[in-house]
């Protein structure tokens, strides 16, 4: 059966490549507020809400874009390792890759309860960016893993 939904295998390395440059922006500026002059501009925003009581929609706004760049370069290089064809795609790749799918889901809506029951305010909303990310990693760790150690159990058996 052919999977239409999933990439070339040759995406998988395309995804790694991204993914070098969405680390080298995104940690320094989550862990040290790095923010380049250069990429200050005037973006679009559907709606804008600076201070309380001030709010504006459809307007320009000036802000710096490295977080934007950043999630941006890090979900399409996850979604090109996660969802790029194996050299061998066969019907037990594909219910791995399902189980990882749904295995993934449910630890990535565990952390969200877990984070709506005891995390407030600012560490809430942390949460809550770091958690759209969350699943494809859990997802990419999972199928990697389940993908090794069926390989390793398979080379051992010959």
């Amino acid at each position: 059966m052919k999977k239409h939904y999933l990439f070339p295998n040759s995406f998988r390395k395309i995804g790694w490549l991204l993914l070098i440059p969405a680390l080298s922006i995104g940690i320094p500026y989550l862990f040290f507020d790095w923010e380049p002059k250069f990429l200050d501009s005037y973006t679009f925003a559907i709606f804008e809400n600076s201070f309380p009581g001030s709010s504006k929609s459809f307007t320009f706004v000036k802000t710096n874009i490295i977080d934007e760049l950043a999630s941006i370069l890090l979900i399409v290089s996850l979604i090109f390792i996660a969802f790029s064809k194996e050299k061998k795609e066969d019907e037990f790749i594909s219910k791995i890759r399902l189980d990882s799918l749904v295995w993934a889901t449910y630890i990535n809506f565990i952390v969200l309860i877990l984070s709506i029951l005891f995390l407030f305010d600012l560490a809430f909303f942390w949460a809550l960016i770091f958690n759209m990310f969350t699943i494809l990693v859990f997802f990419i760790i999972r199928f990697n893993l389940v993908l090794y150690k069926s390989n390793r159990s398979l080379s051992n058996e010959k």
